[in-house]
């Protein structure tokens, strides 16, 4: 049994199977948590498949509760779930759009830290790392409810960090330009993806933040932009 084990929220998604196989390569046990999530979609036999949707508190402590019970603790949160509408501006956009930005980008983390941390306060160490977004610091049009929702992400973690540093946890966000995972891809089929972020590369720093030589960063907001900026 690997000794430190990671749950990830989104795993099966474009990002989330690179960040999975990531953690996987590097010793952790890994509980992926995906709403459709299922045990083959990973070979490793240090995987555990978790399907659940994080929509509310109950579910994401449930999640929470589900690993402690079999794996005794939580050492890493990589946190991946979100979601993206745009192309309306602010003064079109509709009260069910922003609060459904606010749900998928926003409240999910909320409940998996709630739900996380009292974990890792008890064992005096932990890592958790959210993905926000390049338009948390550099909004764009037309995106006005996504970019604000990953805002106030990294607005959270942040505070988490302060909240938290004297029990041993980091937490830390990296904010992404657009990555070329099939989503994107099937969503701009016109665009130009050679400067799109690769999901690999993201997935390698995660792994490098849950690691021993992550442990003094913490608050962190990191930009990875890709080359076509």
């Amino acid at each position: 049994m690997p000794e430190k084990t990671a749950l990830v929220t989104g795993a099966n998604g474009g990002l989330g199977i690179n960040v999975t196989q990531a953690l996987l390569d590097a010793g952790f046990a890994v509980i992926g948590l995906a709403p459709k999530i299922q045990q083959s979609d990973f070979k490793s036999p240090n995987f555990t498949a978790l399907p659940a949707a994080l929509d509310s508190l109950a579910a994401a402590k449930k999640a929470a509760d589900t690993v402690i019970a079999r794996f005794g603790k939580i050492d890493v949160l990589a946190h991946l779930v979100g979601g993206f509408a745009g192309g309306q501006t602010v003064a079109d956009t509709d009260d069910a759009t922003f609060q459904r930005m606010f749900d998928m980008n926003l409240n999910s983390a909320f409940h998996m830290l709630r739900a996380v941390i009292p974990h890792m306060r008890k064992a005096g160490a932990g890592r958790i790392i959210a993905i926000g977004s390049r338009a948390a610091e550099a909004p764009g049009p037309t995106v006005g409810a996504y970019s604000a929702s990953k805002a106030a992400l990294v607005s959270l973690v942040r505070t988490v960090a302060l909240e938290n540093k004297d029990a041993g946890i980091t937490a830390n966000l990296i904010l992404p330009g657009t990555m070329d995972t099939p989503a994107n891809r099937k969503a701009m089929p016109g665009a130009d993806t050679s400067g799109w972020v690769q999901p690999a590369s993201i997935a390698s720093l995660m792994v490098w933040l849950a690691g021993d030589a992550g442990k003094d960063v913490t608050g962190a907001a990191i930009p990875v932009y890709g080359s076509g900026l």
